[in-house]
């Protein structure tokens, strides 16, 4: 097992930029809206500084909402932030539309994020055949399910740290019990963690804990390099209490993402719960992917030299490094 997981890293790290510099060069332009209870609502539009010559891509709004003050814009690292403030008293936002103008010119996509007044949250993708995102009347319980589960699903997938963490715990431990343990013990962690923060009982800075989840990576691949003759340590004799306790700090990052989403203030505990439940389908359905190609493919593996399972596994800690630089550094700014 330990081989093939070995094999699908390596080729995990090489596609990963491989499909990024395949990727459209243009960044999405980022429409926020926020709405208040007195129907003034508050807009930053975040457009990249890069474009297609000759286009012009504008935030819409509702005909009703009207501009109150001078537009303030900020430069930022390859973009522009403009912020400013609309009164769209009485009517609100609800039942109209919100969107942009020349995305198709563009060649690009944008996301739109709408919080209203009454705590619900309204977002997606608009692109040049859908240029508007309809905000709707309240949801159904249902559609608030749906909505953050896939919200939790999608989060789980594209954490390349979260990931690797799972992936590690699945080379260093074996046997289907103890795995289970372990994978189990992560969830707990993260799920406690993840609902402390985001029902405000626990406030930390994001920062350090991005720093510390990349650091648990780095160790995790540090321990996977060891040499198997090596004195067991801690993490090799009790892997359900480290994965438990490094749990708590992946939960933390979870609850970061999450509170830049917001939760509806109607449906908090629904919110919340289908959230964790589609982290838990993203990272069981990727255990399970793992273990599926494990099983066909481990049998054509067994002749593979030690260097092979060496040379991913130093790329994991390089990357994990990486990121404990990188995110110190964004810290220390």
């Amino acid at each position: 097992m330990t081989r093939l997981l070995a094999i699908l890293l390596l080729a995990g790290l090489f596609l990963v930029p491989t499909a990024d510099v395949s990727a459209h060069p243009l960044a999405p332009a980022l429409l926020d809206v926020e709405e208040g209870g007195d129907g003034r609502v508050e807009v930053r539009w975040k457009a990249s500084a890069l474009k297609v010559p000759g286009t012009n891509v504008q935030p819409v709004l509702p005909e009703h909402c009207k501009v109150v003050g001078t537009p303030v814009a900020t430069d930022q690292p390859g973009s522009v932030l403009i912020r400013w403030t609309m009164d769209c008293a009485p009517n609100g936002l609800v039942g109209h539309r919100v969107g942009f103008s020349g995305l198709g010119d563009a060649k690009t996509d944008a996301l739109v994020r709408v919080k209203l007044a009454d705590g619900r949250l309204a977002r997606g993708v608009v692109r040049a055949a859908e240029p508007f995102l309809f905000i709707p009347e309240r949801e159904s319980s249902l559609q608030v399910f749906r909505s953050y589960a896939e919200l939790g699903v999608e989060h789980i997938l594209t954490g390349l740290d979260h990931l690797l963490f799972v992936f590690g715990l699945l080379l260093l431990v074996a046997g289907v019990k103890p795995l289970l343990a372990t994978v189990t013990a992560f969830t707990v962690g993260h799920s406690i963690t993840l609902s402390l923060a985001a029902l405000g009982v626990v406030n930390l800075p994001s920062r350090p804990i991005e720093v510390l989840i990349a650091f648990s990576v780095f160790l995790l691949a540090a321990e996977l390099s060891r040499s198997e003759d090596a004195p067991p340590t801690l993490l090799r004799r009790f892997p359900w209490l480290i994965a438990g306790v490094f749990g708590l700090l992946h939960g933390l990052g979870f609850a970061g993402a999450l509170s830049e989403v917001g939760l509806p203030q109607t449906d908090i505990p629904l919110a919340l719960f289908s959230f964790n439940v589609g982290i838990e389908f993203g990272q069981v359905a990727f255990v399970f992917v793992v273990l599926i190609l494990k099983r066909v493919v481990d049998p054509l593996l067994l002749r593979l030299p030690r260097w092979v399972e060496l040379v991913p596994l130093y790329a994991m800690g390089s990357l994990a490094a990486f990121w404990c630089f990188e995110r110190a550094a964004a810290m220390w700014a």
